[in-house]
């Protein structure tokens, strides 16, 4: 749990959630869940709350029911393209593209096959952040969305003469009427021949950012001793963390790896991370932000840091994480020894105002994992 005392530990591997944890998508998630719900006719605070933290397989089966299995994969990618595309509309045909380069998502991430080429292949914090007139939404569309948007975007459009010199500059200069916006949403639905739904979607800035901390936690922890287990899968991951500069880990556990029996908040994904990694799970450091994923790692043997970039405190403080910080700007970890000795120290900080008033010196954790440096003599470790 929180601590006004700066507490240290020691462990031999790091498994990390993404989305709340190491990256922002809270909004593009919620959007895009929220375009599910009112498809089907559900209220979309309910569908947020009820997804988050969780597989898009699970929920797309509880949700719509109706999806047979050999169609889920190509379901589960659809819906995780809907997410990319409310993350890049604002900076790729919104106000962001006057401002902005636009954001480059093809090059590092996953090729988005069409889903009609195979059919057989291939979350709430703040519902509020689900912005946008829902029920001007059309029908969601196979095959896979961003593939023919993004067809559709490389052509010219045929348009009218009287709509080129509108269309060269189809964002609002300053000083313009206020139809302006209005205006801008008519051109680029004309330009780009997009949906309803995504127009809405360019007006809104949902783009995916790194949380605070992350960059700093990453760089300290050497290659091969550290992992990412998330209940996103492949497209969606691999998309995110490239969207914000991180390279994603050899070993990455998706949603869609065949060999998870169980999503979160069951401990497999994290198991089977600190399995790949070659270490012990009751030796690993489990980073999460939701409450099934909390469980997911204490589930798992694990040390549990929980971190407050996506729930109230008072949301997980219950769910059994070991600690909980705010962000990870709170966390420092330093390797000690070399090879098979290499071992990860972790600093966990109090607060900055606790900080302050904090007269005691530092003091060691009772936690199992806590030991004395690496030169002294180590301690059995005992099962809990």
């Amino acid at each position: 749990m929180s601590s006004n005392t700066e507490t240290t530990f020691y462990a031999d591997a790091v498994l990390f959630d993404m989305d709340g944890t190491l990256t922002d998508s809270i909004s593009a998630v919620e959007a895009a869940w929220g375009k599910v719900a009112q498809d089907i006719g559900q209220d979309p605070a309910y569908v947020i709350a009820a997804t988050h933290g969780k597989r898009a397989v699970d929920n797309l089966a509880q949700f719509k029911p109706h999806i047979k299995q050999h169609e889920m994969d190509r379901e589960v990618q659809a819906f995780e393209e809907s997410i990319l595309f409310f993350a890049d509309a604002y900076n790729k045909h919104g106000p962001g593209s006057a401002q902005n380069s636009p954001v480059n998502s093809g090059a590092t991430t996953p090729a988005l096959t069409p889903s009609s080429s195979n059919p057989a292949s291939r979350t709430s914090s703040r519902a509020s952040s689900f912005v946008g007139q829902l029920t001007q939404l059309a029908p969601f569309r196979r095959p896979s969305f961003l593939h023919r948007v993004s067809s559709l975007l490389s052509m010219s459009p045929t348009i009218r003469e009287a709509d080129d010199s509108a269309l060269e500059n189809p964002i609002a200069e300053e000083g313009s009427d206020e139809g302006a916006g209005e205006d801008w949403k008519t051109m680029i639905q004309k330009k780009h021949q997009l949906e309803a739904w995504q127009v809405e979607a360019a007006a809104v800035d949902r783009s995916v950012r790194i949380l605070p901390g992350v960059k700093r936690v990453m760089d300290s922890i050497p290659k091969g001793r550290y992992a990412v287990a998330t209940s996103g899968a492949k497209t969606y991951a691999f998309g995110c963390m490239t969207r914000v500069g991180i390279t994603p880990p050899e070993v990455t556990i998706t949603a869609d790896d065949k060999r998870l029996k169980a999503g979160k908040p069951a401990p497999d994904p994290f198991l089977l991370a600190a399995k790949e990694l070659g270490f012990d799970a009751k030796r690993c450091v489990v980073f999460e932000d939701s409450p099934s994923g909390i469980r997911a790692g204490v589930a798992s043997g694990a040390t549990v840091i929980a971190v407050c970039t996506s729930h109230e405190r008072a949301k997980i403080e219950n769910c059994g994480a070991h600690h909980i910080v705010d962000t990870m700007e709170q966390v420092e970890v330093a390797p000690e020894g070399e090879g098979e000795n290499l071992r990860l120290k972790f600093t966990i900080k109090p607060k900055p105002a606790e900080q302050r008033r904090e007269a005691a010196q530092p003091v060691q954790s009772s936690h199992p994992l806590a030991a004395p440096p690496i030169t002294a003599p180590q301690p059995e470790l005992i099962s809990a």
